[in-house]
């Protein structure tokens, strides 16, 4: 869980699955480029999100890196209305 002032958890079953997983599934491809390794998108485990200049998503996610699937922490910042999204953060889970 992120504590953050205005975070709140999208509750399951999510009403933009198929956006939030398309936006988790980006954060692991942005750690992908910026890092060189190979992680393999499996699933998001949960989904948080704070309005900021546009919605600032907190997921956690599983990947697979070299057969064994972790759980990392993914902060995505999106602006829709300017088709804009960028990875603030990407790390291997506590």
């Amino acid at each position: 869980m992120f504590d953050s002032g205005g975070v709140r958890e999208i509750e399951k079953p999510w009403q933009n699955g198929a956006e939030l997983e398309s936006l988790a599934r980006f954060a692991v491809e942005e750690h992908n480029k910026k890092e060189n390794s190979l992680l393999k998108f499996v699933r998001l485990v949960e989904a948080y999100e704070q309005m900021v200049a546009g919605p600032m998503y907190y997921f956690t996610l599983e990947a697979t890196d070299a057969g064994t699937t972790k759980l990392y922490k993914a902060k995505v910042w999106e602006q829709p209305w300017m088709n804009f999204k960028q990875l603030q953060e990407f790390k291997l889970s506590d």
